[in-house]
């Protein structure tokens, strides 16, 4: 066997089916990675700083002798490691390893930073060990490129639109149970899209680590080569802010989103403060009082105190009232926002309650 360096197309083709493996270090793991890789780090951070200062200061071949002796120590440990990832049943690779064909070397996806000498190390010691090995071209670096180039593409984006308290992303996944193309930026974000839409979710991915996400997602929506699947008629989105939470849709999109149809889901102001008190009413009272904190100075020193008041006296109607009030204000500026011909491109679909099933077929038969 050999090691085979390919290029991106080729290497997510095989990350389809096949465990990637990223060496580098765990910060750079950490901070953002391809979606699906798994972390395999040949250095440590402290590791690669003392290499890459050495490459740097002294000499190339001084760097690689200092990563020998780190990499000498970690080498049985990194093959236990890759083998664990065949013997656990979840793994993607599993079901493609027979007892029938045991014998037929198991393929692993190994990359670095650029495509150099870390992701070279590695698959030279599990080639050895007897793995296929497929290296990428360029490294992750590459991979960001392609990563931004999905974002100027054009694709058939329809928005979904709504006040808050719409459940719009409960009508996303009821679309995408309707087999409709959905990308739901906010779960990709991992935020709501409001002062309050960290609650109850872990920590945001870096912006880096977003657009990853973001990107697969799109290219997701192509038809392969390899199967005659047709592209899809329209992808759903909500409407969104540019900034969701800590991170920002790239721009190039945005602009491209900001153009395309939106459908309106327009449900009357009491559903939709019953949709918010059930959803945002179960927080921690602390929490839900520093949230109103933050917006403070857009919401009102009068329409704040009145908020956290009926949040102490325990109404906790009475206080997302005057914060739905306020998010409806909002979200209506921010649909004339950077959007030519609103009339033209926005579609009132009329609901009578917050009802995600019910709402997403609404949407589909005004489409």
């Amino acid at each position: 066997m050999a090691v085979k360096r390919v290029g991106l197309a080729e290497f997510l083709t095989l990350a389809k089916t096949h465990p990637v493996l990223d060496v580098r270090s765990p910060g750079e793991y950490l901070h953002a990675h391809i979606p699906g890789a798994q972390s395999l780090p040949l250095f440590s951070d402290e590791e690669r700083k003392v290499v890459g200062t050495a490459y740097k200061q002294e000499s190339k071949q001084v760097a690689i002798k200092i990563g020998l002796k780190y990499f000498g120590v970690k080498m049985v440990e990194m093959v236990e490691t890759v083998e664990a990832l065949f013997k656990d049943p979840n793994s993607k690779t599993h079901s493609n390893q027979s007892s029938e064909s045991a014998f037929i070397p198991k393929t692993v996806l190994v990359h670095c930073w650029r495509g150099g000498m870390r992701s070279a190390g590695v698959a030279w010691l599990l080639d050895l060990y007897g793995y296929q090995v497929y290296t990428l071209q360029g490294g992750y670096k590459t991979y960001r490129g392609w990563v931004l180039e999905q974002f100027e593409k054009d694709y058939p984006i329809q928005i979904l639109g709504g006040y808050t308290g719409s459940g719009k992303t409960e009508v996303l996944k009821a679309l995408a149970k309707k087999s409709e193309c959905v990308i739901d930026l906010e779960g990709l974000a991992g935020h709501k899209g409001s002062a309050f839409g960290n609650m109850g979710l872990p920590a945001q991915p870096s912006q880096e680590m977003f657009e990853n996400k973001l990107a697969q997602a799109l290219a997701n929506t192509a038809p392969t080569e390899d199967i005659e699947i047709p592209s899809p008629t329209c992808i759903w989105m909500e409407d969104e802010s540019q900034r969701i939470g800590t991170v920002n849709i790239p721009t190039v999109l945005y602009q491209k989103m900001r153009q395309k149809k939106v459908f309106f889901l327009d449900i009357p102001f009491e559903s939709r403060l019953d949709y918010i008190c059930i959803h945002y009413g179960k927080f921690p009272k602390e929490q839900l009082i520093n949230a109103i904190i933050r917006i403070k100075k857009k919401l009102g020193g009068l329409e704040t105190k009145t908020a956290i008041n009926s949040l102490v006296e325990d109404d906790v109607r009475a206080s997302f009232l005057v914060l739905l009030q306020y998010y409806d204000k909002l979200y209506s500026k921010g649909l004339e926002r950077n959007r030519e011909n609103l009339t033209s491109i926005v579609t009132r679909v009329e609901a009578p309650v917050v009802d995600d099933q019910a709402n997403a077929g609404l949407l589909l038969a005004s489409n």
